[in-house]
């Protein structure tokens, strides 16, 4: 291949990465700018994963074997059977070598090193193929995965200018997946509360408008409980504002506990004193047992007063539920009653009746601009 044509297959790989939305089509990227820059038949990537011992296969493109997955969920190979990804690269980089590729055919090594390779050996036979370049990823100094290319057998076998090819795209690959991470990184960050690791208002109105359209669409039961953590502004008067952010890291793993029951549930700090879970799927009496138990749990805790829980379904008697917003008025609703009668036990919106309080203080009261509910405007207004 030409210096032009690498030169482009490079540019090709790094676009392609760029352009990826998560981390799984960063990968395939990769895999497939290397598979074409390569001439390759297949191409996999794979991450060593430290503290299990093992190399786990991301991803594998390319004319695939029986039994090889695009995206495997488990196909992983404990390290001892590819020692060179810890052993014989770590003498090279200590000993102050650079991670080159190399090449091993389906009758043995192509190139001289000191590797290991009888098993990668015993692959190519096994899956058909009859050669492939190696080629480590480094990121931040350290062994982060490899990058593996393979040709069909019949096709021409790698030589030392694509194994030091490889080892050139190998580091394109490094660059994209630290900026993937880079990128996955603040998405977490923008989508996480700080205190207690759990999800945000801003998560919860995205999953939320997303299980009301699947709602309308196909009639999926959408469940919000919003919780009032109750006695955290006296905790902070008394006991200082460290034990009140303990009290509040304190439930939201209480309140991660619970979650775990409704699968799929997003456990979430809305702000302040304020929690949400919303479940999608689950029925809502199982949605009301977890909030039911959240309270029972949060009564106990050292610090606090308990918590007041409100729940609103789309699969109760509560009228349609065409909007996030109307969901979260019901649920706001329902949590203002029960912090309003001391309850120690979940309020669920609908439950009462055609004249439901909780309904109709729902639908009584304006909502904000741009679909915000304006929810503090409860206060005082439960009957």
């Amino acid at each position: 291949m030409g210096e032009d044509r690498r030169l482009a297959a490079v540019v090709a790989l790094a676009q392609g990465m760029a352009a990826a939305h998560t981390p799984r089509e960063s990968w395939r990227a990769a895999a497939l700018g290397a598979c074409r820059a390569l001439a390759g038949s297949f191409a996999a990537l794979s991450v060593w994963e430290r503290e299990l011992g093992r190399l786990r296969v991301l991803v594998n493109v390319g004319d695939r074997a029986q039994g090889e997955e695009e995206f495997p969920g488990d196909e992983a190979y404990p390290v001892h059977q590819f020692p060179e990804i810890t052993e014989f690269l770590h003498e090279r980089w200590a000993s102050g070598g650079e991670p080159n590729a190399w090449v091993e055919t389906a009758d043995g090594p192509a190139t001289e090193h000191p590797g290991y390779c009888h098993q990668r050996v015993a692959a190519l036979r096994r899956r058909g193929r009859g050669c492939c370049v190696v080629a480590p990823i480094v990121l931040n100094g350290r062994a982060w995965g490899e990058l593996y290319v393979a040709r069909s057998v019949g096709a021409p076998v790698f030589d030392r200018g694509d194994a030091d090819f490889a080892t050139v795209l190998a580091s394109v690959v490094a660059a994209g997946i630290a900026q993937s991470e880079r990128l996955e990184e603040a998405r977490r960050l923008a989508f996480t509360d700080a205190l207690t690791g759990l999800a945000n208002r801003r998560a919860v109105d995205v999953r939320l408008e997303e299980a009301i359209e699947r709602h309308r669409a196909h009639g999926v039961v959408v469940s919000l409980v919003v919780c009032d953590l109750n006695g955290l502004k006296r905790v902070n008067d008394t006991r200082g504002h460290a034990v009140g952010d303990r009290l509040l890291e304190r439930f939201g793993s209480v309140l991660s506990l619970c979650g775990a029951m409704l699968p799929g549930a997003l456990a979430a700090r809305l702000g302040g004193d304020e929690f949400c879970l919303l479940a999608v799927g689950s029925p809502v009496d199982e949605v009301v047992k977890a909030a039911d138990e959240l309270c029972r749990r949060a009564a106990e805790l050292e610090l606090g007063e308990g918590v007041a829980c409100g729940v609103a379904s789309t699969d109760d008697a509560v009228g349609p539920v065409r909007s996030a917003r109307r969901l979260f008025r019901l649920a706001d609703a329902a949590q203002y009653q029960a912090k309003a009668v001391r309850a120690d036990r979940a309020v669920v919106a609908g439950r009462e009746g055609p004249d439901d309080p909780v309904v109709r203080l729902a639908d009584a009261e304006p909502s904000g601009e741009e679909g915000v509910v304006e929810r503090r405007r409860f206060r005082g207004r439960v009957p």
